[in-house]
């Protein structure tokens, strides 16, 4: 056997018919009995496939990744990933206000299957309920031993991805593989996973909405860590929404958090003052409400003017001195939420931490201890925002160890 690919996911099955195309014989095994569980489940069974994003746009958005993932985004932009899909007989479709792209058909199982029949139509050996128990370097080559089988090859492409969704079978087995090996792992936490908090007044918004903010990730010294213009949603628990689960890898490794929600972005705070004032001085008054439109919930306002230590949750702005229209500035761009967590590994979309990237060549994904060893997708220590960019770096990073091992 040329090459050994473990883990029938997004990046296991690109990367299997790829190398499979290039004239070498690839065995792929999975450990549950299905294919690409974890793509049936993603984007509420819709899949976002990718990201409209050109390549080197998609590449800042990994933050302290951006550097690692330029050459393989480059290879293989998102552009060039919906070219694919549609060749493969799945067109897709537009979300531009999120930059996401998702199958036309609105069903993830057309992107699962389209993978497998690629697969299978390149002469990948596939075998389904095939735990891998360890993979250790043998010879020229390595071992992966099953319960069932012992197998040698020459190459080895671990993709059996993080331990988000664990019911789909991802359950972090990588990560002791690669542990054994004396490798570098980032401890794994959940990340795009909903924040917890504890403030009942937060848990009395359950339902609402904020299309338009941006949130703002304070630590317990009230520096901002990280930032998100992107919806977000108050739920019975905390937080959800991109704008929120973009920022919870933080909050899941500990510490004291907030989240500052800006509910009007589009002014700075001197704008947003003069409006107040402006309105204040209209005859006969204004409230908060009328003065700040239809574009915020009054519940959402009243929490507001209660931060700004208002009692009113509607109040009379020509009422209020000089201090607390200030304060209600500050609390208008800046609603303090207080976090006390995260939902945890059930709910968490990918993996935070993993195979720590120094320890991988950035344009073949081969360890640099091990040749003949890559590690594609999850596994490694790159996690993007909601939007399509985790499955965009698990086809970039398999391309890219394909064409290595295919040239």
């Amino acid at each position: 056997m040329d090459i050994i690919v473990i883990g029938a996911g997004a990046a296991g099955l690109w990367a299997a018919e790829r190398v499979a195309r290039g004239g070498r014989s690839v065995l792929l095994l999975e450990k549950t009995s299905r294919a690409g569980t974890k793509i049936l489940a993603s984007g509420g069974t819709r899949c976002n496939l990718t990201t409209t994003l050109a390549a080197d746009a998609a590449a800042r958005l990994f933050g302290p990744a951006e550097r690692f993932m330029q050459p393989a985004l480059r290879a293989l932009p998102p552009a060039r990933v919906r070219e694919r899909f549609h060749a493969l007989g799945v067109p897709t479709v537009e979300e531009p206000e999120l930059e996401k792209v998702f199958p036309a058909s609105d069903k993830a199982i057309d992107v699962r299957d389209a993978l497998l029949r690629a697969a299978l139509s390149a002469r990948v050996d596939l075998r389904y309920d095939s735990a891998v128990r360890s993979v250790e370097p043998s010879g020229d080559g390595w071992t992966v031993a099953t319960p069932q089988d012992r197998f040698t090859c020459q190459k080895v492409i671990l993709c059996a991805g993080g331990s988000s969704y664990p019911r789909t079978g991802c359950t972090g087995d990588g990560y002791t593989w690669l542990r054994t090996l004396d490798l570098p792992v980032i401890d794994p936490v959940p990340a795009l996973v909903p924040l917890r908090s504890s403030a009942p007044w937060v848990h009395a918004l359950s339902g609402i909405s904020l299309p338009q903010t941006e949130a703002r990730l304070l630590d317990a010294a009230g520096r901002t860590i990280a930032r998100r213009a992107r919806p977000v949603l108050f739920t019975h628990v905390g937080l959800s929404g991109p704008g929120a689960m973009d920022l919870s890898a933080h909050v899941a490794r500990g510490g004291t958090w907030t989240i500052a929600l800006d509910l009007m972005p589009t002014l700075s705070d001197q704008e947003l003052q003069r409006m107040l004032v402006d309105a204040a001085g209209r005859p006969g008054g204004c409230r908060l409400i009328r003065a700040i439109g239809e574009g915020l919930p009054a519940r959402v306002l009243g929490a507001a003017a209660h931060q700004a230590g208002i009692t009113e949750e509607n109040p009379a702005l020509h009422q209020l001195d000089r201090t607390r229209r200030l304060k209600l500035v500050d609390a208008l761009k800046g609603l303090r939420v207080p976090i006390s967590g995260v939902l945890g590994w059930d709910h968490a979309e990918v993996t935070a931490g993993g195979l720590a990237l120094e320890a991988v060549d950035r344009r073949t994904f081969e360890v640099r201890r091990y040749p003949g060893l890559f590690v594609i997708g999850e596994l490694l220590d790159l996690t993007g925002p909601i939007g399509g960019l985790n499955f965009q770096a698990a086809f970039s990073s398999a391309e890219a160890a394909a064409r290595h091992l295919a040239g």
